[in-house]
């Protein structure tokens, strides 16, 4: 998640007690980023607070003040002005129950995977970003996620609210060189896999491999003994990759629309 640093105190205080009770952030990075340049916004209702935009929200009640009714009442109210789509991070029953009170069904899933980390890899042949790193990173982030509705559409704009984070470091952005070509990043954040590319075009040559052992050896010198990662349901080929570098699942993220 975002840090709560970036946002109102009232929002980032009830961000940090809902992912306290919840084990899980309440908000993806990319609703908070929208948010922090005027992309999204946020209603209020009750105890609840949902940061909507572009017929997709999504929304938490004060862990103080569930079981009355407010997550029904801001859903029917998020319905009613037009949301179509709603994240549940975490995917907790109350929820689940919630979604079918309103119809609602699961249409994608977001995994949320962990791993020991290892401390024979090296990561040979990747290096840390140095500067001007940010265009080609945005032209082949663009190009390897052509089909993915948030990373894929991540702009200048975005990348400069990242890293202006408290928790940037670009030593933790990763970057796979062909000559001048930028062929593959894995961009770490903290103690996770924040997201990793691969060229299209190269898809198949290990890259993939390359760059998660180059994680890896990046975490184990931070000191970071378990690693996360999100990856979307349906990416078989690269929840394949994962599970072989021992990944298992922690938790998952569940958007519910009407089919």
């Amino acid at each position: 998640m975002t840090t709560s640093d970036s946002l109102p105190a009232r929002l980032a205080d009830l961000v940090d007690r809902a992912a306290a009770a919840d084990g899980s952030p309440p908000f993806s990075d990319g609703a908070l980023v929208a948010l922090a340049q005027g992309g999204r916004s946020l209603v209020e209702l009750g105890s609840a607070v949902a940061v909507v935009g572009e017929g997709e929200a999504e929304f938490v009640v004060d862990p103080d003040a569930r079981r009355r009714g407010e997550g029904g009442r801001i859903l029917d109210r998020l319905i009613s002005d037009g949301s179509t789509l709603f994240w549940a991070h975490g995917d907790h029953p109350g929820a689940r129950a919630l979604a079918a009170s309103r119809g609602l069904t699961a249409v994608r899933t977001l995994l949320h995977l962990e791993a020991p980390v290892p401390e024979a890899l090296d990561g040979a042949g990747v290096v840390s970003a140095a500067a001007d790193w940010q265009e080609p990173w945005l032209a082949l982030n663009a190009r390897a996620f052509a089909s993915h509705p948030e990373q894929g559409a991540v702009t200048r704009a975005d990348l400069d609210v990242l890293t202006a984070e408290p928790w940037f470091d670009p030593a933790d952005v990763l970057l796979l060189w062909d000559d001048s070509d930028l062929v593959g990043y894995c961009w770490i954040k903290e103690d996770e896999f924040y997201v990793v590319g691969v060229d299209p075009d190269r898809q198949g040559e290990g890259l993939g491999r390359r760059l998660v052992e180059a994680g890896f050896a990046r975490l184990a010198a931070k000191g970071v003994a378990l690693a996360h990662l999100y990856v979307e349901g349906d990416n078989e080929p690269a929840l394949a990759l994962y599970r072989a570098y021992g990944f298992t699942p922690r938790s998952v993220d569940v958007q519910y629309g009407r089919r």
